[in-house]
């Protein structure tokens, strides 16, 4: 991992004190992510919630229309469905992207994943094609691990993809 990805992984180590709402959490670590990693355009947090993964935090220029998304739809329903990384290097020609900003080019969605169990996940869109590399997709999993961890200790359910 880059210098830069380890310190947010000890940044979150820092702030995930038990007791500690995830809530809050969650909205601290979109704007991190977005203000300590460049190529990370806009970067959201979801939930699962049922049949739904709903938007808890983000951080970007502009809000989403997709506060809301069905677990079967779209390259966010693809990972939280799976429990699988979707690195999607041209929105353009992966017909799952749910089209939010006319400027992204490419996009990284990561479990927020314990064992099995899926909480929700991480979602980063970029304005650069194929931005997102091997490290990030590491980096972003073991920085789910971390907030699936979290989730399940705030009593969280998420869900077992199958």
């Amino acid at each position: 991992m880059q210098p830069s990805q380890l310190r947010s992984l000890a940044w979150l180590d820092a702030r995930a004190l038990p007791g500690a709402s995830f809530r809050e959490l969650a909205e601290e670590a979109v704007r991190h992510l977005r203000a300590e990693h460049p190529h990370y355009h806009w970067v959201g947090i979801y939930m699962v919630e049922g049949a739904l993964l709903r938007l808890w935090s983000w951080d970007g220029p502009a809000a989403t229309q997709h506060v809301e998304i069905p677990l079967d739809q779209g390259v966010c329903g693809y990972a939280a469905s799976t429990g699988s990384i979707a690195n999607v290097p041209d929105v353009d020609q992966d017909p799952r992207y749910l089209q939010c900003f006319l400027g992204t080019r490419s996009e990284l969605v990561v479990p927020i994943r314990a064992g099995e169990r899926v909480f929700g996940e991480i979602d980063i869109d970029s304005d650069r094609l194929a931005a997102f590399d091997d490290s990030d997709e590491a980096f972003l999993s073991a920085f789910g691990s971390r907030l699936a961890e979290l989730a399940a200790d705030a009593g969280l359910q998420g869900h077992v993809p199958g």
